[in-house]
Formats: C-alpha cells, sequence, structure tokens
C-alpha cells in the first residue's frame, strides 16, 4: 500500500473516529412546546439546560394566536409528533389535547403537592400556578368612583362605542374564558354578555398584551386582560388600575398554567425530566416573582381575590360552541 493511501486511510479514520466522538458528546435535547411568554419561559429553560445538561429547543407561539396555534400544529403532527412537552398558559386547551388522545400519561412525583382540582387524576396535565382575568383601567379617563366592578359593569353605555378592548375571543386565556362563562352561566346568558360587548362596539385586538398597551396609553378607557400583563404596566408606572371583577359574586377566573407530555414524543427520558422540573415549587415561586403567574397553587394566599368556581371539564365541553358563536359574532 502507497504511503499515499496509508495517509489517506488514517484521515479517514480520524474523521469517522471524530464524528464518532461528537455524536456520543452531542447533548440530550427536548422539544417543547409553549404559550408562556419568552421574556419568562426562556430564563427557565436555560436554567433546566445549565442544571441537567439537556438541550431546550423552544417552540413559542405567536401573541395573537396564543395556545391555539401550538395546538393546531400538534394535533397536525399526530401522526409523526415533533414535541416532547407541552406548556400552556392556560387549561382549555390542554384538555382538548387529552380528549384527542394527543397526550400521554405521566405522573410527575412533582405534581404531589399540587391540589386534585389542579391536576389530572390519571396524569396527562399538572397545573403550574395561576393567572386571573382582570379588568384594566385607564386612571385618567376613568374618575375612581366610575371603575367598573363587575363583568356586567363592561356593558355600561357610558364606556362609549370603542372605548372597551378584547383580546381575540377565538385564542388564548380570552378564548378560556368565554367557555368559563358559557359552562358557568350557560350558553345564552353568555353568547348575549359578549351580543351586547358587540353592540356597543367593542375593540377585539390581537392580545391580552394589546389590550394592556392601548389601555396604557390612553387608547382604550378599560378593558380585559390577564394579570401579567395588567402588573407589567403598573410596575411600568403606567396610569393604570387593575380590577378583580365580581368579588361581591361568583368571583373572577384563576386560570392555570399547564404542563404535560405529548403522545409518542422523541425524547420521552427528556421530557420526563423537564416535565419535573416546571413543576417543582422552585420554579412556580419563580415564575410568581417574575410576575408571570399571580399565585402559587401549592400555597394560595391567605388573602386573596375571591375566585370563581369552576369545572374543568365543563369548560372544554363548551370552548368549540363558545369559539363557533364568537366567531360568528366578531369575525364576520
Amino acid at each position: 500500500m502507497s504511503k499515499h493511501n496509508i495517509l489517506y486511510l488514517a484521515s479517514m479514520c480520524f474523521l469517522l473516529l471524530s464524528l464518532a466522538a461528537c455524536k456520543a458528546q452531542a447533548a440530550p435535547t427536548v422539544v417543547v412546546y409553549t404559550s408562556v411568554d419568552q421574556p419568562y419561559a426562556e430564563p427557565i429553560f436555560e436554567a433546566f439546560e445549565q442544571q441537567t445538561g439537556i438541550r431546550v429547543l423552544a417552540i413559542y407561539d405567536a401573541e395573537a394566536a396564543k395556545t391555539t396555534g401550538l395546538v393546531s400544529r400538534l394535533s397536525t403532527e399526530r401522526a409523526n409528533p415533533q414535541a416532547d412537552v407541552f406548556w400552556s398558559s392556560e387549561i382549555a386547551q390542554t384538555l382538548w389535547l387529552q380528549d384527542q388522545g394527543l397526550l400521554a400519561v405521566y405522573q410527575s412525583p412533582m405534581a404531589e403537592g399540587i391540589p386534585a382540582a389542579f391536576r389530572d387524576s390519571q396524569g396527562y396535565w399538572s397545573g403550574l400556578g395561576y393567572r386571573t382575568r382582570v379588568i384594566i383601567v385607564n386612571t385618567t379617563r376613568v374618575a375612581p368612583e366610575d371603575y367598573p366592578q363587575t363583568l356586567a359593569d363592561l356593558l355600561d353605555p357610558k364606556w362609549g362605542a370603542g372605548e372597551v378592548g378584547l383580546a381575540n375571543p377565538l385564542f388564548g386565556t380570552t378564548a378560556t374564558h368565554a367557555a368559563a362563562l358559557y359552562a358557568s352561566w350557560g350558553p345564552q346568558p353568555a353568547l348575549a354578555f359578549f351580543q351586547q360587548l358587540e353592540a356597543q362596539g367593542v375593540r377585539i385586538v390581537d392580545g391580552n398584551s394589546v389590550v394592556r398597551d392601548m389601555v396604557a396609553n390612553g387608547d382604550l378607557k378599560l378593558g380585559l386582560t390577564d394579570t401579567d400583563d395588567a402588573e407589567a404596566a403598573i410596575q411600568a408606572g403606567k396610569p393604570v388600575v387593575m380590577i378583580f371583577p365580581d368579588q361581591q359574586g361568583e368571583g373572577t377566573l384563576a386560570i392555570p398554567n399547564t404542563v404535560a407530555l405529548v403522545a409518542g414524543g422523541p425524547n420521552p427520558t427528556q421530557a420526563q425530566a423537564l416535565i419535573d422540573y416546571l413543576l417543582s415549587p422552585e420554579v412556580e415561586a419563580q415564575l410568581v416573582l417574575d410576575g408571570f403567574l399571580y399565585g402559587s397553587l401549592r400555597t394560595p394566599a391567605a388573602e386573596g381575590p375571591v375566585m370563581m368556581s369552576v369545572d374543568w371539564s365543563a369548560v372544554a365541553q363548551q370552548m368549540e360552541a363558545a369559539k363557533r358563536d364568537l366567531q360568528a359574532l366578531f369575525l364576520r
């Protein structure tokens, strides 16, 4: 064998050994689909990577299509799942995925401290803290004596046309809120509420953060949003106040985050490790401290807003009817 051939074979062997070594040293990976805002989720993923050596590939949802876009993607990928974990900023869509057979059972040991009402008895999903639906009011455009105290107060004609904001009710927590009203009030009274909002010129916008910004800037007098959005405006010194509606009645809607294992995902072992991490008390506490979650499911505040009593299975059953009605009403 010539010297040239020997050098060629040696170089090829070195290349193959190098490729094998790189493959062996490649970090394990987990793919997570999440509707949690990236500024809050990304530091959590980075801390997980540092602790475990597992690389997180995160796919985030767009603000205008919160949760719903990722749910559609999971449904489309049913035959060839690409995601391992679904971390949702709400719950109704998670229940729909469970009903569709797109989630797998995993009884995380970290879920044991979470109340039974906020985790699936079979292990298909677990709650992770909660946010609530609130009314955000511009304090320069609305006098304190006129602040709304109930959802029904949003229907008062005194606000004027185009002065009340609502995120697109087909997506995210607004869709969950609508379905919760369908389940709690009944479909007809809930639809009548939205019909009255529409008749009075409610502004439908692309997301709860848009509602917040328009109220904070004075483009709207008030609107419905989530606690994390309202708190961000308050912390930024904007002229707004956050009101928990219906404190003398049924209470305000609290919506938990949910974490679930995707059925047939490519990295189940790493997925379980990430789920354990996300459901840990430390992560929940960090997300509360960061302002994304309003409160902990494990240790509810001794003094806090009155929360609406919710049958989440009934909410999930009303999702499609609420979406169908509201699409016809607002997106004609």
